[in-house]
């Protein structure tokens, strides 16, 4: 046998080939196919992070990185029992590394945004079981001392937490619709939210939707309240309404700078709240109290705290405030005066027990009086000021306090999407894009076109609209011509909310009376049928304008003579807040809204939509129909304007108490007590109203609309009247307008009246609320002037009448065009009738009065 030939030895070390040769041998048990090597699977046993050894850290070490964490970034209070579970856990799943690699702030930062999202409370308790589910579902997501992707694939990356991917309630970690987050407003961090239409962030808000948020005064926070809101509530819920409404006023005057203790203050000049069960014992001195004004069943007004009542005299007692305001029973008020102490009951054998809980011997002689001075929607939420700049202001920066986590409306709260909305609203109401959005325009031929429309950011408000009138339907038809005439060469953008408030016929529908009078025997009031072809006159009125109804949002807000609540009481007032109007009578508009909005595709891939630029969705008009009160968001906590139909300041004259000593020396109206002969001013109590915000300031400016002209200018004044009357005129009208305006605010209510002369229904009285302090609030009492009013940030507007409403601008700027007079007390302007509205600009912040004859 021939012998092999040698092989070459090879220069290179031998090397195992990357993949072994396939063998078909059973005895091997080898594929005939190569196995793929699992190179994934090296590279993440490669990369495993190395176990972590346990160590046990003491609470103390781990305060300093929490208090940085909890209170600091996200205002959380731990308790001692949080803190030492939570050294617990980051000692077990950290380790040594919980300083050093900075594992402990990662994980604590997590837990925190977790427990915002499960929990409405500002004290993180450990005893709970909400701590212990988080950290429970925390465990599970450790690896390495970090939070990765867990088994079942859950992430808790930031994204996920701000969004609210997982939820905890039921064994998940973060939970929506609480008080806390975004809610259903569906922020995203996209670019995408640019080309979205501003309407698109406009949400109306019923009064039997609101959350129901409950001041909690042990823990200084409010906590979303687990009741449902019945028609039948519990007896405790009525005097929780008071019992709210005190302990929200209380806390704002603490935290008020004229209360605040500094090293400066002298004993003397601190100002101190003494609660009535304290004035037993102490006759003779000065005290000042915060209480409720009330009659008692003898007659007499006497103060009522939590902890008791008293008699109270004001005979020499005068305003604290120089801008006067209305007393009336209900009203929270501050009093300083001297106790004096007697042995009977200051109510007799009618007051109820006596001591602490009841009425207390003896009476209160107050010297000043006055309602506490509310505070600032920025104070309330922690945030800058914005409201005297706009949105053009440094938005994002926030200060100590207050309660921007708390989620007032179910919209988000600021301090979650406070910031982000806006940079949304900044880039949505520049002049440039709202041209581009509301024009039907592309955003390269905006440059070009003229900038004098400037409705397309307003709101326009109608007071008083009764459809069964031919006058103002004509009113009406006059005003939407203005904002959408016939023949323009270039069409103004139209607004984007009108908002009617009702009521919406002039007799009180379905009540089924007649008139007592033999000449009137046979005229009914509305009924049903009648009711309804009232709406369906309006619905023909609208068709008319199809540009409006599909690029504009139309909100109804109901009044007193509307159904169903009209069929029982007569046109009286009825119980707040009250439900809408039935859909039963609206379908003939919402018929009208659709065949607006079939007119024109929602969606253009070419070309330019009806409302939006090239390629922008439109969103399509809409007819709200919503409760009496209602709110009304844009771009989540950013604006919140409240819309509210009631003749306040008739029931406030009705029911005000005078004080003898103002009456008797005949306050000067200007400068309400500041000048000579007004009384003794008390020198205590001067701070204690004075927050330091802005004065009140009416807008005296009126613009008209001539019916000549339908372009906005601003009419010359025409030859003054004597000036005697016109400054007694003046005077008048901006003195109810103060004080209606400083009441309502400064009680933090609509309704600051008893039960028994204001109905609410109990369950849903936190509807009424107006705390925070809302960006606009939009008034319809026909008992007063047509006024625009800002105060402490916040501006009010009263709609007043449609058509001849009672003094239209007061003699405050309410002038006629082309030499027609001034507008009287009967609504009329040289014998011709007038129709008032009022704008409210949402960019600017602003609002005034306009004018137009018939």
């Amino acid at each position: 046998m021939a012998a092999l030939p040698q092989r070459p030895v090879a220069k290179t070390p031998f090397k195992l080939p990357s993949q072994p040769i396939p063998s078909s041998s059973p005895a091997f048990a080898t594929p005939v196919h190569p196995i793929r090597p699992a190179i994934s699977n090296n590279k993440q046993d490669s990369h495993r992070p190395a176990p972590i050894l346990p160590i046990l850290l003491p609470p103390a070490i781990l305060r300093p990185i929490a208090f940085r964490t909890f209170t600091k970034k996200h205002n959380l209070t731990l308790t001692s029992v949080a803190l030492q579970a939570l050294s617990a856990f980051i000692g077990k799943h950290c380790g040594s590394g919980w300083r050093e690699e900075g594992l402990a702030e990662l994980v604590l930062e997590e837990i925190a945004r977790a427990w915002k999202r499960s929990e409405s409370k500002v004290i993180v308790d450990g005893e709970g079981s909400t701590l212990a589910n988080i950290l429970k579902q925390l465990e599970g997501s450790m690896s390495g001392g970090r939070i990765v992707i867990g088994r079942n694939g859950s992430s808790l990356s930031r994204q996920t937490s701000l969004v609210g991917g997982e939820s905890f309630g039921e064994g998940g970690l973060l939970q929506r619709g609480d008080s806390f987050g975004i809610s259903a407003l569906g922020v995203e961090e996209d670019e995408e939210s640019e080309e979205k239409d501003p309407r698109s962030w406009l949400k109306v808000v019923g009064a039997f939707e609101m959350p129901r948020m409950m001041y909690n005064p042990s823990r200084n926070h409010f906590e979303k309240s687990k009741s449902v809101g019945d028609m039948f509530p519990p007896p405790s819920m009525k005097t929780d309404i008071f019992r709210q409404r005190y302990h929200l006023i209380h806390q704002r005057v603490l935290r008020s700078e004229s209360f605040q203790k500094t090293s400066t203050t002298s004993k003397s000049a601190e100002l101190k709240i003494t609660s009535i069960a304290n004035l037993l014992g102490r006759s003779g001195t000065g005290h000042l109290l915060l209480g409720l004004l009330m009659i008692t069943p003898t007659g007499t007004l006497a103060v009522s705290d939590l902890t008791g009542t008293i008699s109270l005299d004001l005979e020499q007692a005068t305003f604290i405030d120089p801008v006067e305001t209305w007393l009336c029973p209900g009203m929270i008020v501050l009093v300083h005066g001297v106790y004096e102490e007697e042995y009977g009951s200051a109510g007799g054998n009618l007051g109820g027990t006596g001591g602490v809980g009841g009425t207390i011997g003896g009476r209160f002689t107050g010297f000043s009086i006055g309602a506490p001075r509310c505070e600032t929607r920025a104070t309330t939420l922690g945030i800058t000021d914005t409201s005297s700049t706009g949105i053009s202001a440094p938005s994002d920066m926030h200060i100590g306090g207050g309660f921007g986590w708390v989620d007032f409306l179910g919209q988000g709260s600021e301090r979650a999407i406070g910031s982000r909305m806006r940079k949304i609203e900044q880039r949505l109401l520049s002049p440039r894009a709202t041209l581009s959005s509301r024009l039907s325009l592309p955003p390269a031929s905006i440059d070009s076109q003229p900038h004098t429309h400037t409705n397309s950011n307003k709101l326009v408000i109608l007071g008083s609209v009764h459809l069964d009138s031919s006058l103002h339907l004509t009113a009406l038809r006059r005003i939407l011509l203005t904002y959408a005439p016939p023949i323009a060469a270039s069409p103004p953008p139209p607004p984007l909310t009108f908002v009617l408030l009702g009521p919406f016929v002039s007799h009180a529908a379905m009540s089924n009376t007649t008139s007592s009078s033999a000449a009137h025997a046979t005229t009914t009031i509305p009924d049903s049928i009648t009711y309804k072809e009232a709406f369906d006159s309006l619905a023909a009125l609208l068709s008319d304008f199809p540009t409006l109804l599909r690029s504009s949002t139309w909100i109804f807000v109901p009044g007193d003579n509307d159904p169903w609540a009209s069929s029982f009481s007569a046109g009286a007032s009825v119980p707040l807040p009250r439900s809408a109007i039935p859909e039963m009578f609206t379908t003939r508009v919402k018929r009208a809204f659709a065949a607006a909005n079939a007119a024109v595709p929602a969606t253009t891939t070419t070309g330019v939509n009806a409302v939006g630029s090239a390629g922008r969705e439109r969103v399509p008009g809409e007819a709200v129909w919503t409760t009496n009160p209602a709110r009304v968001t844009l771009f989540g906590p950013s604006h919140e304007i409240v819309l509210f139909r009631d003749d306040v300041s008739g029931r406030l004259r009705r029911t005000a108490v005078g004080l003898k000593k103002e009456m008797e020396e005949g306050r000067v109206d200007e400068g309400y007590g500041s000048e000579e002969g007004t009384g003794v001013v008390d020198t205590t109590m001067v701070g204690a109203l004075d927050g330091g915000g802005e004065q009140m300031d009416v807008d005296a400016d009126v613009t008209v609309v001539d019916e000549n002209d339908t372009n906005q200018q601003q009419t010359p004044p025409p030859p003054p009247p004597p000036p005697q009357k016109q400054k007694q005129t003046h005077d008048t009208s901006l003195r109810h307008a103060r004080s209606l305006v400083k009441t309502l605010l400064d009680q933090g209510t609509l309704s600051p009246f008893p039960l028994s002369t204001r109905p609410l229904h109990w369950a849903h009285a936190h509807a009424l609320s107006l705390y925070p302090l809302p960006s606009a609030l939009v008034l319809c009492d026909t008992d007063a002037d047509a006024l625009v009013v800002r105060y402490q940030g916040c501006c009010v507007m009263n709609a007043g009448r449609l058509v001849g409403g009672r003094g239209v601008g007061g003699g405050i700027g309410g002038r006629g065009g082309g030499g027609g007079g001034e507008v009287g007390r009967g609504g009329k302007r040289g014998g011709r009738e007038v129709t008032s509205w009022v704008e409210y600009d949402v960019s600017e912040r602003k609002a005034e009065v306009r004018l137009c004859d018939l």
